[in-house]
């Protein structure tokens, strides 16, 4: 039984969501709500971990930067991103990040959704660092300073406040134009959370008496932002910066002193942390903790360290979480990705399709 020609179209069509209509659907939503039911999404897709078919991304690495693939399935959906991570672009007038995806039927391999994933990608990263927290701090954590005021600082500061309860916010960034910028798009949140921020002198200021700590600096480079005398127990320790080969934000000591968890072990023995570890240094990945099969953390004293490089999986969680908000909320558009055609056995009609309807549209300007 053929299908026909107008619902054959209908189902060739992919639902796409720009730059511009995502930061609408932000908005719209509210952009802790999206942070929360971002996170929420991610803890229930880590605690099917068992269900994907995973694989650490694809890079190609350059001396100004690095582009990725990361891709992940399971029997359903298979999702991918796209990123780069370019930490001079801004002098270029370009973001560090920029990112896209898509969603596609295992079943056919029809790409269902196409999406931005640069803001996309700052909200999931700043879930899934608060859903780790929320298994690894401690349960009366209130106060985090955040080191490196860039792109991902706001969601990161947002996340924390909605999801943590954190209350008292620490700045540091060796650019102060960035913790100006951070404390400026702060402030309109800082009366609904009952929160204090506060711009510190050094790192080693900022850190000082934190509950939590949060490393997010750009510069693709060894670096050693906090170093293992700053440690005090209790501490939970967020490392979002550093995410590929040769780019690191935290002393090697520090990783001695904590209990380290990773998203996916293979990866981030590559890009996280561990890359300055030996092959043997014990990890615990998340998933684990969730479906409790390891311990996450053990008393009140115990030192925590998230290693968090990004992973597919959140990707694919945020992408069905924008998907169907914006399914909600009337902002989907169409586009023609994959051709609609008569015959699927015949692609080569698509070229004598638009050969006619050249050739119609000459006779017609003639006639005119």
């Amino acid at each position: 039984m053929s299908i026909p020609q107008t619902q054959a179209a209908a189902q060739l069509q992919t639902d796409f969501l720009s730059a511009s209509d995502a930061a609408r659907l932000v908005m719209r939503t509210g952009i802790t709500q999206v942070l929360r039911l971002m996170s929420e999404a991610i803890e229930a897709d880590f605690m099917r971990w068992q269900d994907f078919d995973k694989s650490a991304r694809t890079a190609a690495h350059s001396a100004s930067g690095v582009i990725e693939l990361m891709p992940v399935a399971d029997a359903q959906d298979y999702a991918f991103k796209y990123v780069n991570g370019h930490p001079h672009n801004p002098q270029l007038g370009l973001p560090t990040v920029m990112a896209f995806g898509a969603l596609a039927d295992v079943a056919t391999g029809m790409p269902r959704f196409v999406s931005e994933l640069t803001l996309t990608t700052a909200l999931r990263t700043a879930a899934t660092s608060a859903m780790a927290a929320k298994h690894l701090a401690r349960k009366d954590s209130r106060s985090m300073a955040l080191i490196g005021n860039g792109s991902q600082s706001e969601f990161q500061a947002l996340a924390f406040m909605e999801l943590l309860d954190v209350r008292e916010l620490r700045l540091f960034d060796i650019d102060p134009a960035a913790s100006q910028k951070l404390l400026r798009n702060l402030q309109p949140f800082l009366a609904q959370f009952g929160a204090s921020v506060s711009i510190a002198a050094s790192a080693a200021d900022a850190v000082k008496d934190a509950d939590i700590v949060t490393t997010a600096t750009a510069d693709k480079t060894r670096a050693t932002i906090i170093h293992a005398p700053l440690l005090q127990p209790g501490m939970h320790l967020n490392a979002v910066g550093g995410d590929c080969p040769g780019k690191t934000e935290l002393a090697a000591a520090v990783l001695h002193r904590a209990s380290v968890f990773v998203e996916y072990e293979p990866q981030t023995r590559m890009e996280g942390e561990l890359q300055q570890m030996p092959a043997d240094f014990a990890v615990t990945e998340l998933w684990r903790v969730l479906q409790k099969q390891a311990p996450g953390r053990t008393s009140a004293e115990e030192i925590t360290l998230f290693d968090s490089v990004g992973f597919a999986l959140e990707d694919y969680s945020a992408l069905r979480t924008m998907h169907r908000l914006a399914r909600q909320a009337g902002l989907l558009s169409q586009i023609e990705l994959i051709p609609s055609l008569p015959d699927p056995k015949d692609l080569f009609a698509l070229l004598m399709q638009s050969h006619r309807a050249q050739v119609i549209q000459l006779s017609g300007r003639q006639t005119a």
